[in-house]
């Protein structure tokens, strides 16, 4: 059980009592993530069964704390290595924050600014991060011709040979062999994240903050770049992209000197490496374990490769012949949000009755939340509702939520599960309490936050009493 395994922890570092226990969305890794509370404090209790990435993660935290680098402080390691507690920097992940322009495509300028300060970031860890960085702390020492084969070869047997098209094995081969030595062409001595996300970017106090980076490794810059810029699912503007790459290009000066013509020209050539692996991954998830929500991405990354592909990659003939063949193909051109799963969320009294469904799928769940305590019944309560701080630490420091919630989620989730792999359009969940505006509400928004973190789904919430509706 996790509480057994973190609340000794907890408990011995803080000198407290571990007095909440709440499990946080996690994007697809083995490790599981747990908010901790106890007195005033609040921990991230993680546990992680692969030792060596534990290992990695650990001893790159505080290497890259000791340099002055925004990355969570781990502040405390079990005996065997498999749970630790890092420091609880909150729950605004960059890739919600800026889900309005990632749904419209169109960015607002605080969304721009956020996506630019973000980026603004990277250089700092590339290049200071690796300095006095041993590099056999890390998982992986180096960007090498085994990384290039592992993932050129992904594409090819996962993504590539799913799709039926034909294509020359010993020509594709030779393109991968010259794109793979173009690629170790210049690595540096310096640090590469991997996997430089907006779903690995935490906003803390108003500044950006890395995690995930138990995969680094010493490599080339321009790997990270791509990865943020070209981020399948982010649909940037051509516009942005390029307001990215200055933004990264000015803070990339105070570290060395940038000829920026030869810069695009690297960078071009990992963007290409960066997008095949992304379908090699995307078709390994869809294809063969069968999570269809994955291919929902693709056609955004063919997006990119179709942009990329207007100047051709004239040095890897057979490869461009074979990529353009594949952004022509019909089943990849879809880029339609509606046909992903929506979730409908309603808080509502009983006393108004239960909302109806207008989708005519009928099902889904109706919670009744009027086992948990009821902030409603005091006085002072009266004049919040389930969004504001009264109530939530009212029913967070009463802990019958938590436990009530954790059930929730268990239910959902293999309904959303399904629902996805069915291709089903809708679900809804509503939760009733007594007045519409406490319990519900609270439970509605946190099951949306949970539910939006996890999954690739649109998500709405109708707060019926208080007449708000939303969408995350």
């Amino acid at each position: 059980m996790p509480e057994n395994l973190l609340r000794p922890l907890f408990e011995s570092y803080t000198g407290g009592t571990l007095a909440q226990m709440q499990e946080l969305p996690s994007s697809g890794s083995n490790r599981r993530y747990f908010r901790l509370q106890g007195g005033n404090l609040s921990l991230i209790g993680v546990l992680g069964n692969n030792l060596e990435e534990n290992q990695a993660f650990i001893k790159l935290s505080r290497h890259f704390r000791e340099k002055g680098i925004h990355v969570p402080a781990v502040l405390s390691v079990s005996e065997d290595g498999l749970c630790y507690l890092q420091e609880d920097l909150g729950d605004k992940v960059l890739f919600n924050l800026v889900s309005e322009g990632r749904e419209s495509a169109v960015y607002s300028t605080w969304e721009t600014d956020l996506l630019c300060r973000t980026i603004e970031q990277l250089p700092k860890l590339q290049f200071v991060g690796a300095r006095g960085l041993d590099w056999k702390e890390c998982l992986y020492q180096s960007f090498d011709g085994r990384m290039v084969d592992f993932d050129l070869n992904y594409f090819k047997y996962c993504f590539l040979k799913a799709t039926g098209l034909e294509f020359n094995e010993v020509a594709l081969q030779e393109d991968f062999e010259h794109l793979k030595a173009d690629l170790l062409e210049e690595c540096g001595e310096t640090f590469m994240h991997r996997d430089f996300q907006a779903r690995n970017i935490l906003i803390h106090e108003g500044e950006p903050w890395i995690i995930d980076f138990q995969g680094g490794r010493r490599g080339p810059i321009y790997y990270d770049v791509a990865s943020f810029v070209w981020q399948a699912r982010s649909r940037f503007p051509e516009e942005l992209k390029q307001k990215l790459i200055q933004a990264y290009l000015r803070a990339l000066r105070s570290y060395r000197e940038v000829d920026e013509a030869q810069f695009m020209d690297r960078l071009r050539l990992f963007v290409l490496f960066r997008t095949l692996q992304v379908l090699g991954a995307y078709g390994f998830r869809g294809y063969f374990e069968k999570k269809p929500h994955f291919l929902a991405s693709v056609p955004y990354a063919l997006a990119n490769l179709r942009t990329l592909l207007q100047t051709p990659f004239s040095a890897y003939p057979h490869l461009n012949s074979i990529l353009l063949q594949l952004t022509q193909m019909p089943q990849f051109n879809d880029l339609e949000q509606d046909k992903r799963l929506e979730v409908h969320i309603y808080s509502f009294a009983y006393k108004k009755g239960i909302p109806a469904d207008t989708t005519g799928n009928g099902g889904g769940y109706v919670f009744d939340c009027r086992s948990i305590n009821n902030p409603g019944k005091y006085e002072h309560y009266r004049q919040f509702n389930g969004n504001d701080p009264e109530v939530i630490k009212f029913l967070e420091d009463d802990g019958e939520v938590t436990t009530f919630l954790e059930s929730v989620y268990k239910l959902t989730d293999a309904h959303v599960q399904r629902f996805i792999e069915r291709k089903f359009t809708h679900l809804q969940v509503c939760f009733g309490c007594t007045g519409g505006q406490h319990r519900s509400v609270y439970c509605a928004e946190h099951l949306g936050k949970y539910l939006s973190h996890k999954y690739n789904i649109k998500v709405k919430i109708t707060h019926r009493e208080m007449n708000i509706e939303k969408t995350l």
